[in-house]
C-alpha cells in the first residue's frame, strides 16, 4: 500500500522511538498459524474426549492477535468450543501453546521490507530504541535474536513485564522514564489501534504501517498521526524534519 496519511506535521524534537514487533517489524502469522494449530492438535490428543477439533485458518488467527498470549488462547478457545468448555481447557491450551510456539518460533516467520534499513538510520540519528510487545518476553528475546533486530534496541519490554500492557500507557510510559525523556519526545511506531491507544494515552507521537494485523480492521481508521509505509519512511520523514530546524 503506498497511501500516505500525515495529520502531524511537526517531529523535530523528538528523541526517543518505541517499535512494536508483531505486524510491524516481523510478519509472524506463520509462527502463530502454526503453533496454535500444533496447540490444538496436541489438546484433542490430551482429552480425546473433544473429538477431531478443526484446525483455524491463518486469517481467523491473525484476526486474534495483538493483546497478549492469554487473549489469543482464550479467542481460540472460544472459537472452537462451548463457553464451559472452552473454560475448563484454557490451563491445558495455554501450556500448549506456550510449548509449540517456543519450538515453532521463528521458523514461519519474516522481517517486514525496509524494518532493518529503517531502523539503522533511527539509531544512526542518535535516538534512543525501545522495542515494547505484548508478545511473552520467552516468544521475544528468541525472535529478536533470530532476526538479528535485538541489535537496534537499548530496551525490550514484552507483554509480561509489568501488569498492565498496550493498550494501556504503562509500558510506554515506563520507557519514557528508563530513558529520561519527556513522552512528547517519544514516537511509537505500530500497526494497529492497540500501539495508537497507548501512544495517545501516554501523550506520545504515533505512526502506524499499513501491513500489519491490527484484529483484522482497517488501520486506516485508527486515531493516529499518520500511516506510513514502512520504517524506513519513518526515519526519512524524522530526518527532514530534523534537517528544516538546524
Amino acid at each position: 500500500m503506498s497511501l500516505e496519511i500525515l495529520r502531524r506535521t511537526d517531529w523535530h524534537a523528538i528523541r526517543a522511538v518505541i517499535v512494536d514487533l508483531d505486524g510491524t517489524m516481523v510478519d509472524t502469522a506463520g509462527d502463530f498459524h502454526a503453533a496454535v494449530n500444533a496447540m490444538l492438535l496436541a489438546l484433542a490428543h490430551k482429552h480425546p474426549n473433544l473429538g477431531p477439533v478443526e484446525p483455524m485458518s491463518q486469517e481467523d488467527i491473525v484476526s486474534f492477535v495483538g493483546k497478549g498470549s492469554e487473549n489469543l488462547i482464550r479467542r481460540v478457545l472460544d472459537a472452537r468450543f462451548s463457553p464451559l468448555h472452552a473454560n475448563g481447557l484454557f490451563a491445558d491450551a495455554y501450556a500448549l501453546y506456550d510449548r509449540e510456539y517456543v519450538r515453532i518460533n521463528g521458523q514461519f516467520s519474516n522481517v517486514y521490507p525496509n524494518v532493518r534499513e529503517g531502523l539503522t538510520a533511527l539509531k544512526a540519528m542518535g535516538l534512543r530504541m525501545a522495542c515494547v510487545t505484548n508478545k511473552p518476553w520467552n516468544f521475544t528475546e528468541p525472535l529478536l535474536a533470530r532476526t538479528g533486530l535485538a541489535q537496534y534496541f537499548d530496551l525490550v519490554y514484552g507483554g509480561d513485564a509489568f501488569a498492565l500492557r498496550k493498550p494501556d500507557p504503562y509500558p510506554l510510559l515506563k520507557v519514557a522514564e528508563a530513558f529520561r525523556v519527556d513522552p512528547e519526545a517519544v514516537l511509537a511506531i505500530g500497526d494497529s489501534e492497540n500501539d495508537a491507544r497507548a501512544a495517545r494515552a501516554a501523550g506520545m507521537g504515533v505512526l502506524l504501517m499499513p501491513y500489519g494485523y491490527n484484529h483484522g480492521n482497517p488501520v486506516q481508521d485508527v486515531d493516529a498521526d499518520g500511516i506510513v509505509a514502512d520504517i524506513a519512511r519513518v526515519a526519512a520523514l524524522l530526518a527532514a524534519h530534523r534537517a528544516t530546524h538546524r
